[in-house]
């Protein structure tokens, strides 16, 4: 992942895997389209390459998190289609719960009362 211009932008362990479920959150989607949808919504910083997207769907298939199934993109090729499974939206409770006290956590470190 990374940032506008050359900067490369690292991101916490887990984090890409918790993008990839709040992204599926929203419905089904193949691959391309869950690397768009993380770049547009987040402004362009975020910018998922394909070396790092596939291993993590497959990281997550294998834990039971998502599923796919085999379709076509509305060019009409052939694409996998991934969507969340219930404990795939369970654990995305929890990445999201444990990511918020992590940000609370960095803010009084950062900015001190």
């Amino acid at each position: 992942m990374g940032r506008k211009g050359s900067d490369k932008q690292n991101l916490l362990p887990g984090t890409l895997d918790m993008l990839v479920l709040k992204t599926l959150s929203i419905g089904v989607m193949h691959g391309y389209g869950i690397a768009q949808h993380i770049r547009s919504v987040s402004g362009g910083v975020l910018q998922v390459e394909e070396g790092s997207l596939y291993p993590a769907l497959q990281r997550l298939q294998i834990q039971g998190l998502i599923d796919s199934e085999w379709g076509h993109s509305a060019n009409n090729r052939r694409a996998r289609y991934y969507r969340l499974t219930r404990a795939g939206r369970r654990a995305l409770g929890d990445a999201e719960s444990s990511f918020d006290h992590l940000i609370a956590a960095i803010g009084r470190v950062m900015r001190p009362a």
